[in-house]
């Protein structure tokens, strides 16, 4: 049987912690042949080789390297790299996950060029189309071949905006995946003793949506919240 050629996209550091799976089980079938392609959405090495390295992902196969920009100069360049990407790799299907810039962008590319996308973490929504994520993934699932779900919140959405039944598969999370996967390297880690700390005498948090850090009161609300 001849290879099965498939592209997984890498925008950013949530594709990572999504695609570390898929990889894995791809790897498991001699008929398919996984390929990375990492756009450099996420160009600082904190921020994409650690993931590289503790997902034990391969190195991407190709490296777009698109940097930093607006949204718009970000899509227009990753669709115009990722179009002569794939007219030298000629997939058989791309696989895009999540709902980044990466996402739609490459997805976009794929379709115009004939190309079948399948998109990861499908049909979520939160009705709020200031968030470029809500606006990412509602475009992405509107021209996507294959709808991979994570809930049936998620299966009624897509249903609801008209995408046939037949492309809508409900597969479960694969963040939960990586989590398992990830769950060995978790206990052998040395960064509590490295920072002193005692056990129940901390919290980890992440904040990164704008509407959450780069506006003062709510980020205070969000700093008074944890308070409590």
């Amino acid at each position: 049987m001849s290879d099965l050629r498939i592209v997984n996209v890498v925008g950013c550091r949530p594709n990572f912690v999504k695609l570390a799976p898929l990889i894995v089980e791809m790897k498991k079938h001699r008929e398919i042949r996984p390929l990375v392609v990492y756009t450099g959405q996420h160009y600082d090495g904190a921020m994409s080789d650690v993931f590289f390295r503790d997902l034990d992902l391969p190195e991407p196969d190709l490296y777009l390297n698109v940097g930093s920009g607006s949204q718009i100069t970000q899509l227009s360049s990753i669709a115009q790299s990722f179009e002569e990407a794939l007219r030298d790799l000629r997939p058989d299907l791309v696989v895009v996950v999540g709902d980044v810039t990466s996402t739609l962008a490459c997805s976009l590319a794929s379709i115009k060029l004939g190309f079948p996308v399948a998109h990861v973490e499908a049909g979520l929504r939160s009705f709020d189309r200031e968030m470029p994520e809500e606006i990412n993934r509602v475009l992405t699932d509107a021209i996507s071949d294959l709808l991979f779900a994570t809930e049936k919140g998620a299966v009624e959405n897509l249903e609801r905006e008209g995408r046939p039944r037949e492309r809508i598969f409900l597969v479960g999370n694969v963040m939960i995946d990586t989590l398992r996967m990830s769950a060995g390297n978790v206990g052998r880690s040395a960064i509590v003793g490295r920072l002193g700390l005692a056990p129940k005498s901390y919290a980890v948090l992440t904040l990164h949506r704008p509407s959450n850090v780069d506006d003062r009161a709510a980020l205070t609300h969000l700093a008074g919240a944890l308070g409590e």
